[in-house]
């Protein structure tokens, strides 16, 4: 997986003050999206080990309140699998923080089992993110007064609610 950009205090995707990953791919390639660029799977750099270290390191600033995930499209298959690992790490080492995810796919068609981008890693991934925010953005529905979100069609979802946890 490449990544486009780890913004290390970010206001504008979650509750608080977010480390933000931006990784690269996206089939959806809404219309009016505000980072095309990302849509390719080789823009950026290689998310390795260096880059995974960077993330965690930036998470344990005592102002951090979690981790969010966008792109790009977090949800494309070979990205899930790439997240995976590090959504786990962050998890166990900063368990008070949480996970944010934004993905153009929406939860109940596309994410559960028997979904278009449904793989090994998603169901693991999902249990570790707390917020979802899902729904491709409609550029005929661009709603800028809207907290988190692009277009009106797009949820925020709570997943720890969801769970039963």
């Amino acid at each position: 997986m490449n990544y486009s950009a780890i913004k290390a205090s970010d206001v504008a995707n979650g509750d608080g003050v977010r480390v933000s990953l931006f990784v690269s791919g996206c089939s959806n390639k809404c219309k009016g999206c505000f980072n095309p660029e990302t849509w390719d799977f080789a823009f950026g750099k290689p998310f390795d080990a260096r880059a995974e270290d960077e993330v965690i390191s930036l998470l344990a600033r005592p102002y951090i309140n979690g981790l969010t995930l966008l792109g790009g499209d977090p949800f494309e298959i070979p990205n899930q699998r790439a997240l995976l690992p590090l959504v786990l790490r962050a998890k166990k080492t900063y368990p008070e923080k949480t996970v944010w995810a934004y993905t153009g796919y929406v939860y109940d068609r596309d994410l559960l089992a028997g979904g278009r981008v449904h793989c090994e890693a998603t169901d693991a991934l999902l249990d570790n993110i707390d917020v979802l925010v899902d729904g491709p953005f409609v550029e005929a529905l661009k709603d800028i007064s809207l907290r988190f979100r692009g277009s009106s069609n797009q949820r925020i979802l709570d997943l720890r609610l969801l769970r039963g946890r």
